[in-house]
């Protein structure tokens, strides 16, 4: 990959061009916080060939979501679980939407 390419990949969320250091210091937390969260099995960070965990911009948004739980007392473990349940909420709600929106214009419409 050249320069250039990895330039072009800066927007991408899911590039993984933050080292653990730079995460934790973006998060305001500890390394340990991030494998933490990793051995929880919520993130997976990409490795680079040096074999150093690398996470993108999407990662170390979880990441500052289970940090708030934490922060507010919430065991880690609990935190990651909480993560995971607000993400497929989410992803359940995108889909009653876009079967609701499908469902809108398969109805005939009403006689009068």
């Amino acid at each position: 990959m050249t320069a250039d390419d990895s330039f072009g990949r800066l927007d991408d969320d899911d590039y993984p061009a933050y080292t653990m250091g730079r995460a934790a210091a973006m998060l305001g937390t500890t390394q340990g916080f991030l494998r933490a969260i990793g051995e929880a099995r919520l993130i997976t960070p990409l490795r680079s060939e040096g074999g150093h965990r690398r996470y993108s911009r999407y990662q170390l948004r979880i990441a500052a979501r289970v940090r708030e739980l934490v922060d507010q007392g919430t065991p880690i473990e609990a935190a990651c679980r909480i993560v995971v349940l607000e993400d497929q909420l989410e992803e359940a709600q995108r889909i009653n939407a876009e079967y609701r929106r499908a469902g809108e214009t398969l109805q005939p419409p009403a006689a009068t």
